[in-house]
């Protein structure tokens, strides 16, 4: 009996009540999931020519393979794909990421979300180094970036091996929690309530990277 109701609480998540799988993807639905395997028709980079999607090791990727010739109208990463016709309010985005450029103390991944227009949106600079541009949570508002991030950030151990990420975003309280690697606690936090919804992205600030994997976790926004 204790072995029979040990495998019952397993298999609902515990103190959830849940399912243990709906438990652990948390309390929003998945909206979108994207391995890349049938191209990247949803994804709409700033710069076609910079992006592709590739073969590697590990199956199809979406590959930010060199530096693209957008300029956005306020300092702000230059290397942009936005996932189209997919608004989100609160979410968990989650993703595989490589970075495919040399070793140097501002090489990066960034991030986007609460994307309304090329002059406000949010962004995670996974930097190698922190300093008040490299590795912070940042925000564009019709101004050049400007970092938010509540923490100290240690910096990103980048290396040319694939690593998983998250974002965690709660508009109600502004909280957006950034994850690399552990998931259990973030390497970055902040709290801003600026933008409510927003679009999504890949890229870099001026670097490569790949992408893979991506799943997003959310409440959608007609807008």
């Amino acid at each position: 009996m204790v072995r029979y109701l040990l495998i019952l609480a397993l298999g609902f998540g515990l103190t959830t009540g849940m399912p243990a799988a709906a438990a652990e993807k948390g309390d929003l639905p998945l909206v979108f999931e994207e391995d890349f395997d049938k191209g990247a028709d949803q994804w709409q980079p700033t710069d076609p020519n910079a992006w592709k999607v590739t073969e590697t090791d590990r199956g199809k990727v979406y590959s930010q393979h060199k530096g693209s010739k957008y300029r956005p109208p306020h300092r702000s990463p230059h290397n942009i794909s936005l996932l189209e016709d997919v608004k989100v309010g609160d979410f968990d985005l989650k993703l595989k990421v490589q970075s495919t450029c040399r070793d140097y103390g501002h090489r990066d991944v960034c991030l986007f979300f609460g994307y309304q227009d090329p002059a406000h949106f949010y962004y995670v600079h996974l930097g190698k180094n922190p300093d008040p541009h490299s590795c912070q949570i940042m925000i564009v508002n019709d101004a050049p970036r400007t970092m938010i991030t509540k923490n100290k950030p240690t910096g990103v151990p980048w290396d040319d091996e694939w690593h998983d990420v998250k974002i965690v975003r709660r508009v109600a309280d502004g909280t957006i929690e950034v994850y690399f690697d552990d998931m259990t606690k973030p390497i970055m936090v902040a709290e801003n309530k600026t933008f409510n919804w927003g679009r999504i992205g890949l890229g870099t600030f001026d670097d490569t990277a790949n992408f893979d994997d991506i799943k997003l976790y959310g409440k959608k926004v007609q807008k």
